[in-house]
C-alpha cells in the first residue's frame, strides 16, 4: 500500500466516523492530495471526565496517521493507556466496520513490503504476520501472494548481491553463509540449496581457465 493510498483511505474512513459520530477529523487539503489531522495529544491525556470512547478513538487515530495498524496491534496500544477492554472492542469494531481497521489490507501490505524491503520468504513473513497478531486464515491469504517461483527468484536475487561482496573466499565458506542468510530469512533448504550451489559454481572466480 502506498503512502498515497493509505493517506486517502484513512482520510476518508476518519471522515465518514467524523460524520457518524461527531468526532473532529475532518480531511483537509493539499497539493495534489488528500491529508487529513490527527487529533491533538491532548485528546489522549484527557482529564478522568471524558467519554472514554472518545479517548479511545483519538488513540487509535494518531497511531493510524503514523503508519497502517493490525487490530491486535491496536489493541495493545490502547491496552497501554489503560482503555477498558469493552470500550477498545467496542471502538475497534465501529473503526473496522468504517475501514479504518482492515486486518487483511494490513497482512497484504506487510506481506508486501516485508519481501521487497527484507527479502523474506513464506516461512519469514509468516512470522512476521503472527508477531502483528494476524490470525491463521486472514496470513495464509495474505501469504498465497508469494508462490514457489517467486521464492527462487527473491533467493537468487539475494545470493547473487551478496556473493559479489565475498569474492575470495572458497566456496564451501560462500555456501555456508549464504545458507545461513537464507535460512535467518526463512528460506527453506528445498529452496536455498540449489540457488546457492549453482549460484557458487557458476561464479565466474571458480571457473577453471
Amino acid at each position: 500500500m502506498s503512502d498515497k493510498t493509505h493517506d486517502d483511505k484513512l482520510a476518508r474512513a476518519a471522515a465518514a466516523l467524523a460524520k457518524a459520530e461527531g468526532l473532529a477529523a475532518a480531511p483537509g487539503s493539499g497539493r495534489g492530495r488528500r491529508s487529513w489531522t490527527p487529533p491533538p495529544e491532548d485528546l489522549e491525556q484527557a482529564s478522568s471526565e471524558a467519554d472514554p470512547d472518545s479517548v479511545a478513538r483519538a488513540i487509535v487515530l494518531r497511531q493510524l496517521s503514523m503508519a497502517p495498524r493490525s487490530r491486535a496491534q491496536l489493541e495493545r496500544k490502547l491496552s497501554q493507556r489503560g482503555c477498558d477492554p469493552e470500550v477498545a472492542a467496542r471502538v475497534l469494531d465501529r473503526m473496522t466496520e468504517v475501514g479504518l481497521v482492515d486486518d487483511e489490507a494490513y497482512a497484504e501490505m506487510l506481506v508486501r513490503s516485508k519481501r521487497d524491503t527484507k527479502g523474506l520468504a513464506r516461512n519469514g513473513l509468516a512470522h512476521e504476520l503472527r508477531k502483528q497478531g494476524i490470525d491463521q486464515d486472514t496470513a495464509d491469504e495474505a501469504l498465497g501472494l508469494v508462490g514457489i517461483e517467486d521464492e527462487r527468484a527473491k533467493a537468487e536475487e539475494l545470493v547473487a548481491k551478496k556473493l559479489r561482496t565475498m569474492t575470495g573466499l572458497a566456496p564451501d565458506v560462500q555456501a555456508r553463509r549464504l545458507a545461513g542468510m537464507l535460512a535467518r530469512k526463512g528460506y527453506s533448504g528445498e529452496i536455498a540449496w540449489p540457488v546457492i550451489r549453482d549460484a557458487v559454481n557458476d561464479a565466474p572466480e571458480h571457473q577453471r581457465d
